[in-house]
């Protein structure tokens, strides 16, 4: 868990800003993956109240209830969706020496807990790791996360970084999963039902989709996550039955030799793309994204719509998450901009690109140069951190997931690949 103290300081200093309006003006505000156009946004009580033109009705916004961000030289985007990630394994290094058939011959090659890298990877307690796998996904530009896990309630709900979707249920897969057709039945038409599936190359795996059918847990409800496995006819299946794909392209290549062909990625008509976790991923959701589109062909527009609002329609995220409209939960992000489209500032961005990240109305993410724009009760509840050689102003208790860290792993450790300092 958190440190108490850091975080019962964070939320007074924010509690103060609560009630005000937040004008974010100045800077270019994306519609879609094609569309940004100037213009100022007003928040308040963590929702989008408004978009205005710059000569409209958000030019007078200096009063006792209001702040003003200038965000000039700005392109900001909806916060990001990473639709697959297991938080508590961020800190590993990747695992196994690939390729396998399928992820059971995986598992079993890679789970040795009594031996090193495991050992000493799993003595750090999970809420530590938890918010650590929190935290990449901050520095990623990521505001809303599904954890393939159990909720951790204690952790989730107490100030962390980044949103855990809360609303769906889950089997882990076929092989390591219990109950699937109850976990299935217990939700109703609006929540996704969300498995590991066909998560291998071989017969086996493309039988999977099958395997579902039978069990009466393949409808509009499901969510699979991988799919290498499919063959057509499973795909015309999955087609057929409006169920969804998310896909994890560096995770399968390491793991499977293989993933989605980009034929089928563009064809999909319910897709997200998710970052899965250290123990197999390349790196952190932008490292998936640039993946998608430099070495997989990938176009921006499709990537943009698998991390924003299809990702939200995968999910059935019912906020307004992945997009940027009044009434929306106010989750955004700004890199610095350089003129092109939404699509295509984001797939070349990194996490070196992130300048802010705002959650729920609430500022959780700030470069160096971005500290000097906010008043001093924002800035003073951030902690420094520095990820791959990026250094980044974050909302947690960075020295105190430092200090319990090093007590297990050393002064030297990885987060999703890259090096950590504090």
């Amino acid at each position: 868990m958190a440190s108490p103290v850091a975080m019962e300081d964070i939320r007074k200093r924010l509690e103060r800003s609560r009630g005000k309006t937040l004008w974010i003006v100045g800077g270019r505000i994306s519609f879609d993956a094609r569309t940004a156009v100037h213009a100022n946004i007003a928040i308040r009580n963590g929702l989008i109240l408004g978009i205005a033109d710059r000569s409209g009705p958000g030019a007078n916004y200096s009063s006792a209830e209001t702040e003003a961000l200038d965000l000039s030289g700005h392109l900001i985007l909806p916060g990001l969706i990473n639709a697959h990630d297991h938080l508590e394994f961020n800190l590993f290094p990747r695992l196994g020496n690939g390729p396998y058939p399928n992820y059971e011959e995986w598992a079993e090659a890679i789970y040795k807990p009594d031996q090193s890298p495991l050992a000493e990877h799993v003595a750090v307690p999970e809420g530590v790791r938890l918010w650590w796998g929190g935290l990449k996904n901050l520095l990623a530009g990521v505001t809303t996360v599904c954890h393939h896990n159990p909720y951790v309630a204690s952790i989730f709900d107490s100030d962390f970084p980044v949103r855990v979707v809360k609303r769906f249920a889950w089997s882990h897969s076929l092989a390591f999963g219990k109950e699937i057709p109850s976990a299935f039945s217990s939700v109703d038409s609006h929540v996704p039902f969300i498995i590991h599936l066909c998560e291998g190359t071989d017969e086996k795996s493309a039988e999977e989709i099958f395997v579902l059918r039978g069990l009466g847990a393949l409808d509009r409800r499901t969510v699979i996550v991988h799919g290498v496995g499919l063959g057509a006819a499973g795909h015309e299946l999955v087609e057929g039955s409006g169920a969804a794909i998310i896909w994890c392209p560096t995770s399968n290549i390491f793991t499977l030799g293989q993933t989605l062909d980009a034929q089928t990625i563009m064809a999909c008509r319910r897709m997200a793309l998710g970052s899965d976790s250290a123990l197999t991923a390349q790196g952190d959701l932008l490292d998936e994204i640039a993946f998608a589109n430099h070495r997989h062909g990938i176009t921006p527009e499709r990537i943009y719509s698998l991390v924003t609002d299809g990702a939200a329609d995968v999910l059935r995220l019912r906020s307004g998450e992945g997009m940027l409209r009044p009434g929306a939960r106010a989750d955004l992000i700004a890199f610095k901009d350089t003129g092109g489209s939404p699509a295509d500032a984001l797939v070349h961005a990194g996490i070196s690109r992130v300048e802010l990240v705002i959650l729920g109305g609430q500022p959780t993410l700030f470069s160096p140069e971005m500290t000097k724009r906010w008043p001093d009760e924002f800035r003073a509840s951030m902690e420094s951190t520095r990820v791959g050689g990026v250094e980044r102003f974050v909302r947690a208790p960075v020295r105190w997931l430092m200090e319990e860290t090093r007590k297990h792993l050393g002064d030297r450790f990885c987060l999703a690949g890259k090096e950590i300092c504090s």
